[in-house]
């Protein structure tokens, strides 16, 4: 047995299966395909998108996607490129949402002074309206 993307490519071919062919199902780009094939991982996407691509491969050839992926898994980690190793995409995913969490409570903090002061306009006219009326009744100011 070969290593993993050997035995993938070989995988490939021995169901006459073109690269092109994978693209066109998968919409993955051949040249990460080819990376795959020649386990040069670091030409892949990286993250989640590998096992994307390997599920995906194996998937359009007809293989274990679960069985090629832990393969693959075990593959990329012996080639000293763990997944696991890069602590920023993990801070990256964290501060996306705590960036979206302040988008939203700074939509939220201006909704409710939005809410405020329409409030404050429609009790000032209504104090207006309400003084103006009983001004006029009471003769405090000329009807024109």
């Amino acid at each position: 047995m070969g290593n993993f993307g050997e035995d993938l490519r070989m995988e490939r071919l021995s169901r006459g299966i073109a690269l092109e062919e994978i693209t066109a199902v998968t919409k993955i780009s051949q040249r990460h395909l080819l990376a795959l094939e020649q386990d040069h991982y670091r030409l892949l996407p990286g993250g989640i998108l590998n096992k994307g691509i390997v599920r995906g491969y194996a998937g359009v050839v007809g293989l274990d996607q679960q069985d090629w992926t832990e393969r693959f898994l075990k593959a990329y980690n012996a080639s000293g490129q763990g997944m696991d190793d890069d602590p920023g995409w993990t801070a990256f995913a964290s501060n996306v949402g705590k960036a979206r969490i302040l988008r939203h409570d700074a939509a939220e903090a201006r909704l409710r002074w939005l809410g405020a002061i329409l409030l404050l306009l429609v009790v000032a006219a209504a104090a207006f309206l309400t003084v103006r009326y009983f001004g006029l009744r009471a003769g405090w100011w000329f009807n024109r």
